[in-house]
């Protein structure tokens, strides 16, 4: 996959210039969005320039988030004039009512689509999302990865299934990668991170948690890390120049939409569109935030795992069973 078109101006710090306006309908509900910027990995610096990725997550398109939402972070995206748009998972919201909704959606970006499935896709139906993202014109990657060229560049994106629901490995998603192209990984869950390094994938780019919507007084750390043990809740973590005891860095983003509760309180709940600007050293411009160490964690257990996918299996008995009665 290759996109054509030349790289807009640049800042003096080597961003490029937006000059797109927003709709009306995007401007009045941007205020509920940040836009968030990093550079990507030392080790991408010198093999690639100025190669821009829009990252989104969790766009959860259904009743609970207004569609009106999910257009503005298109338009926040495609403002950006990103290279590539990358997609971590959980395009629905506990039905298949609005696969024509999302397929629509996804065609509106201006640059080429890759994504990778989230626990929400497998519960709704996942060969059903799967086909509703190829209508709209993304590429799905489950467990294998692709190599896209860009202005003579060359960038190559691992992309896991589902690890919530049983369906993410690691080992068939890395095998047969090339050593010698930069590269970045594509996990719903992000604590994938941690075997995808170990096989020269620098950066990780995740989401599922939301950032725990809610992020006054740390409530999302206690949510999100303490009580349903992840690692990693938001934002980045790790390094991104392989050192501190880490072989790379992982980035949690908060997310378009919701499945169960709209409401967003707290500035890292915020609704979000994340840029990274590879082949730019850390620290070369102002980030929002610095890296941070992992919280604990904690594995979910096997009764756990086997809980996650036996729901996947009901769910679509019940949905065979829907049919069979109409």
């Amino acid at each position: 996959m290759s996109k054509a078109h030349s790289p807009a101006g640049l800042h003096t710090d080597g961003h490029r210039r937006s000059r797109r306006p927003l709709s009306p309908e995007a401007q009045r509900l941007s205020p509920q969005f940040r836009v968030r910027r990093f550079a990507g990995p030392s080790a991408h610096v010198g093999a690639l320039s100025h190669l821009r990725i829009a990252h989104l997550t969790d766009l959860h398109v259904g009743r609970v988030t207004p569609e009106a939402v999910q257009e503005t972070a298109v338009e926040l995206a495609n403002r950006e004039e990103p290279d590539v748009v990358v997609i971590t998972g959980d395009f629905v919201c506990h039905s298949q009512l609005y696969l024509d909704q999302l397929s629509w959606l996804v065609s509106r970006f201006d640059a080429p689509v890759l994504c990778v499935l989230g626990n929400h896709d497998y519960w709704a139906g996942a060969e059903e999302v799967r086909q509703a993202l190829r209508r709209g014109g993304a590429e799905v990657l489950s467990n294998e990865h692709t190599i896209l060229t860009f202005r003579g560049q060359k960038l190559q994106v691992v992309g896991l299934d589902d690890a919530y629901t049983g369906h993410a490995s690691w080992e068939e998603a890395v095998r047969g990668l090339a050593p010698d192209v930069p590269t970045i990984g594509l996990s719903h869950i992000a604590e994938e991170a941690d075997a995808l390094w170990a096989h020269g994938v620098p950066l990780v780019l995740s989401g599922h948690t939301h950032a725990g919507q809610v992020t006054l007084a740390r409530l999302h750390e206690l949510a999100i890390g303490r009580l349903a043990g992840h690692k990693y809740v938001h934002g980045l973590y790790g390094a991104r120049n392989g050192q501190a005891g880490t072989g790379g860095a992982v980035y949690v983003g908060a997310g378009v939409g919701a499945s169960v509760m709209p409401l967003r309180i707290g500035e890292r709940g915020r609704r979000e569109v994340t840029i990274f600007e590879l082949g730019h050293e850390p620290g070369s411009f102002d980030e929002p935030h610095p890296e941070q160490a992992p919280r604990p964690g904690r594995a979910p257990s096997e009764k756990k795992l086997y809980a996650r996918a036996a729901a996947v299996v009901k769910k679509e008995e019940q949905r065979k069973k829907k049919r069979q009665q109409r």
